[in-house]
């Protein structure tokens, strides 16, 4: 077999098929409420990832399972059209990872995400050149065993490893002894180290499990990272927000281009972090993914939340 083209960029992990719904409000528990209408859209965090470095201009390959589904057929769509390569396991009759998104007045999104056991991937699903043809890897900890042995296979070769987390999977502490870049969910550093101080719990991680960085976004409040020897806050900008769905997910795309780059890592999060913001401004995990200039015009000229003021909350 001849080996794989090398790419920028690998992505293994989630996918989802979103069904966004604006609400004027979130229901109250046993109302009844009125929808005018819905948006069925590719997201999930790696996937939607991916495809925001692809469309920047790097090279990507996504590693991951689908159902045997018009949902599946929207999502090989997706990857086509932004030119992702992909090595993509069907699941003979299954369905597609769903999500459904309810989006508030304000932007906020909840999710309901339903995901049949069958598109677990597992290990024994991989192939190591899949993952070492790669400058870089990106995993989420969804399937926590396939991540923990592409990032081993990464972390031999020399290859940076940049996760994604949000929950304590099963196996989770495994994983992040073979992550580079840990950018996580404003509670999950505090929930894994059982440490109320967030600041601490940045502290606690990267000295048990190693890694070059460890950071939590935190919204409106930007993001957070210790990068083994100092705090680097960045301020999120200011932006009309229609859906923050898929923040996180443009946000680590945004920090993948910028370390790919060799930029500083201020540079580095405040790319993230304009990314992010715009990408609020449109319906869906990748409605907004805005070209690298108009990043730069948001980085250089935006209005941002006040820092002193989010630095004295975490405290």
């Amino acid at each position: 077999m001849p080996a794989l083209p090398m790419v920028d960029l690998v992505g293994v992990g989630l996918n989802a098929t979103d069904t966004v719904i604006p609400v004027v409000d979130f229901p109250a528990r046993g109302s009844k409420v009125e929808f005018r209408q819905s948006s069925v859209l590719p997201g999930g965090q790696v996937a939607t990832t991916v495809v925001a470095c692809q469309h920047w201009g790097l090279q990507t390959r996504y590693v991951g399972k689908l159902g045997e589904d018009d949902a599946a057929d929207l999502h090989r769509k997706a990857f086509a059209k932004a030119g992702v390569e992909t090595q993509l396991l069907t699941v003979p009759n299954g369905s597609s990872a769903q999500s459904i998104i309810l989006v508030d007045g304000g932007g906020e999104r909840t999710v309901l995400g339903r995901r049949d056991d069958r598109l677990t991937l597992h290990p024994s699903d991989l192939d190591r050149d899949w993952i070492t043809s790669a400058r870089s890897l990106h995993v989420d900890g969804y399937d926590t065993a396939a991540a923990t042995r592409a990032a081993t296979w990464a972390r031999a070769a020399g290859i940076p490893v940049i996760a994604d987390l949000d929950e304590l999977y099963p196996g989770v502490e495994g994983l992040l002894a073979h992550v580079d870049y840990l950018i996580a969910s404003r509670d999950f550093p505090c929930r894994l180290m059982a440490e109320a101080n967030l600041e601490k719990a940045l502290f606690k991680m990267q000295a048990r499990f190693g890694g070059t960085l460890t950071a939590a976004t935190l919204g409106e409040q930007g993001v957070l990272a210790w990068d083994g020897r100092h705090f680097h806050h960045t301020a999120a900008f200011r932006v009309p927000v229609v859906d923050t769905t898929g923040a996180g997910d443009i946000f680590h795309a945004g920090f993948i281009y910028g370390l790919l780059q060799a930029w500083p890592l201020e540079r580095q999060l405040d790319f993230a972090c304009a990314a992010a913001a715009l990408n609020c401004s449109s319906v869906g995990a990748r409605g907004g993914i805005q070209p690298l200039d108009a990043i730069e015009s948001l980085m250089a000229g935006g209005v941002r939340y006040p820092a002193p003021s989010v630095l004295a909350a975490l405290r």
